[in-house]
């Protein structure tokens, strides 16, 4: 998720917060209620096509989908869209789900990455395939996080709608108050460790590092990058069992364990992490992992901050990144063929750099990035151009149904080692058992 502006719907601290619900309601996505629903009207009144889009923005993300949808209907006279949905982002996987049950879907919603597999089980939900095929831009100019985002089985099921990653962000006087160098781009997580417990001031209630300890997926996103990078995954090839066993989750639960032990990281119990920020933005945090979409109020807190790749164990690097998509369904040919043209229209780069710089989103593109309007942006706002790069390395969490109950057993593993109530050997198995259950339960 994003962004720029605090606490607004496309903040990806609230975008990354997994829609409890929607697992328990995937069923309804098959149920025969669908059938019902391809003689909808297909929107056509006085020549125009009518169609409707569940945004989920507010704020400033809302600003921009109106400027948007302005700028699509003076281009496209012979469609009308209709902004709607009465939702933000974090409840449109059960708006949803509830549509494809009662018959009442919209033409577009904004979806995120991780709920994708879900929805992807209705045959409601339209193949994107052909049309990123056939765009303006060429596929493989996409990052792949933002292409493997939309992909399910192979499948192109949605359009990318925003990107991030992370990276980690320095306050700068903390450093010098602990006469402790910045950290560089290739330093590894024992430097990350080390350079936490040296920032650490009991006295004045400085920590050098946070972590969010709710149990959410923001928790949970944070830890797949050390994962990635210790040759594990989230799911295993097969599909029926986690990819986290062994060396990758003892390991990256050790050192959060470590950070724990020296007392050097502090644990925002509440979701959405906005406490860490606070601790962060009042100058008593030295290093917070975190997306573009925070610097904006970090510049305004007037913090003196560097932004640095995030650390590794193997020296390679890598990060994530948790993208949001638009999803198209199926209401007739007319509606589906409007549909398709505005959300690909919205790929283009053109448009995409107005959303990034307005809402807040990383360019989905190689040739985005190198639009004026973009460069300009970034020039603009300090570190910005870090979280870009690291675009080329990111990954993306599974786009597989099961991964909420995953993502839960993980959150509980990891909030269990960073409030010590557990070792991390023992959350780790734990964790493996929820997980694999959960997965050989999946009819994916």
């Amino acid at each position: 998720m994003a962004p720029p502006p605090p606490r607004q719907d496309t903040d990806p601290t609230r975008r990354r917060v997994l829609a409890g619900g929607g697992a328990v309601a995937v069923a309804a996505l098959a149920g025969p209620a669908l059938t019902a629903c391809g003689s909808q009207d297909d929107g056509s009144s006085g020549g125009k096509v009518r169609i409707s889009m569940w945004h989920g923005q507010t704020d400033t993300g809302l600003a921009a989908v109106k400027d948007l949808v302005a700028k699509f209907e003076k281009e496209h006279p012979t469609i009308s869209v209709d902004l709607g949905g009465g939702v933000l982002a974090d409840a449109m996987l059960q708006k949803v789900t509830a549509g494809l049950a009662s018959g009442s879907v919209p033409d577009i919603a904004y979806i995120f990455g991780s709920d994708l597999a879900s929805l992807a089980r209705s045959p409601r939900l339209a193949d994107q395939t052909h049309l990123v095929g056939t765009g303006r831009t060429p596929w493989k100019n996409y990052w792949p996080a933002a292409r493997d985002a939309v992909t399910v089985k192979g499948k192109v099921r949605a359009t990318p709608a925003l990107l991030d990653s992370l990276a980690v962000v320095c306050n700068k006087k903390v450093f010098r108050d602990a006469r402790v160098p910045l950290p560089k781009a290739g330093w590894t997580w024992d430097d990350f460790v080390d350079t936490a417990r040296a920032l650490t001031d009991p006295k004045r209630n400085v920590f050098g590092t946070g972590w969010p300890g709710a149990g959410d997926e923001d928790t949970v996103w944070r830890i797949w990058p050390m994962i990635w990078d210790l040759g594990g995954d989230v799911i295993a090839p097969d599909g029926r069992r986690a990819g986290f066993s062994g060396e990758p989750g003892l390991r990256a639960l050790g050192t959060i364990q470590s950070l724990v032990k020296d007392k050097s990281c502090y644990v925002d119990p509440k979701p959405g992490s906005e406490q860490m920020y606070q601790v962060f933005a009042g100058g008593r945090l030295g290093m917070v992992a975190t997306g573009p979409w925070q610097l904006p109020d970090i510049r305004q807190a007037g913090i003196d901050y560097q932004v640095v790749p995030l650390p590794s164990y193997t020296g390679k690097p890598v990060t994530i990144s948790g993208p949001d998509t638009w999803a198209v369904f199926d209401n007739g040919a007319a509606r589906l063929k409007a549909a398709r043209t505005l959300v690909s229209w919205l790929m283009q780069p053109a448009q995409d750099v107005i959303w990034d710089v307005q809402a807040g989103s990383l360019p989905l593109s190689r040739s985005a990035e190198d639009l004026a309007p973009w460069r300009k942006h970034a020039a603009e706002l300090p570190g910005l151009p870090v979280f870009t790069s690291a675009l080329a390395t990111a990954r993306v969490r599974p786009v597989n149904p099961a991964y909420p109950r995953v993502s839960k057993a993980v959150g509980t593993a990891i909030t269990a080692v960073l409030l010590e109530r557990s070792s991390p050997k023992a959350a780790l198995r734990a964790c493996l058992a929820e997980a694999d259950s959960a997965l050989a339960a999946t009819k994916d």
